[in-house]
């Protein structure tokens, strides 16, 4: 995929110019971003009641058992619902970034796991043809997708109670007429990317932050190559990108 916009060319000098320019626009949206970082680990504490349960690789564990020892855990959520023979392409193309550094982070006293709603043995198959090393766990059965806003459910999206990236969720009239205001059934296809961060003081799990949509942007790590390319994301060109094994050969 190529670029065939015409674009400026300048001599090095001019070059050099515009680059000291934008480099200070770029240090103050450091100093931006580490601010920000800032105020998220300065945000309070939600105490986590409820008791989810996860199939995992080594048994049914709890939210707290996720932190395997540890006083902090990241989560994403995965789009990978029961009824999808594969995870999301999205998804996946993040989750390439990732699976290189989650131990990283282990290291760190930060536990890393993602979470989907499909059942374990296909999570694990899927892992295994991606080549993925992170933990994976499957929250099947349980509310946690819906209660942290990657899932829905029927009666939620047909009576506009979804929301989405802390906004009502827009769901067309015509879709919403079709879904039963009574039904606690998840709507497989109404999936939605995320992650969450949690912390551990002794046997008390508090949800400290989560973020959906463009706010995932800096953890996609594609995209953030993609930025510092000439052409950019190129996202006029659509969904371009594909599952790793799935890109034409030779």
């Amino acid at each position: 995929m190529t670029t065939t916009s015409p674009h400026p060319v300048a001599s090095r000098e001019e070059w050099l110019a515009a680059r000291l320019e934008l480099l200070e626009a770029e240090k103050e949206h450091t100093r931006r971003a580490d601010e920000l970082a800032r105020r998220r680990q300065a945000l309070p504490w939600v105490p986590v009641e409820k008791d989810y349960v996860f199939a995992t690789e080594d048994g049914r564990a709890s939210l707290a058992d996720l932190f395997r020892g540890r006083s902090q855990l990241l989560v994403y959520h995965f789009m990978f619902p029961p009824s999808w023979s594969e995870g999301c392409a999205s998804c996946s193309s993040s989750a390439d970034g990732f699976d290189g550094l989650w131990l990283h982070l282990e290291h760190h006293d930060v536990a890393f796991t993602v979470v989907s709603r499909a059942p374990l043995e296909k999570l694990l198959a899927y892992k295994r043809r991606m080549g993925w090393s992170f933990p994976w766990v499957s929250s099947a059965g349980s509310d946690f997708n819906a209660d942290f806003g990657v899932s829905f459910r029927e009666r939620d999206l047909a009576t506009g109670a979804a929301s989405y990236n802390y906004r009502p969720l827009a769901v067309p009239a015509e879709v919403a007429e079709g879904l039963d205001p009574t039904s606690d059934a998840y709507v497989d296809d109404a999936e939605s990317p995320g992650m969450s961060a949690f912390a551990r003081r002794g046997d008390q799990v508090f949800h400290t932050y989560s973020a959906y949509a463009r706010g995932l942007d800096v953890l996609w790590g594609m995209y953030q190559w993609l930025d510092r390319a000439p052409a950019g994301r190129n996202d006029g060109e659509g969904m371009w990108f594909r599952r790793r094994d799935e890109y034409p050969t030779g």
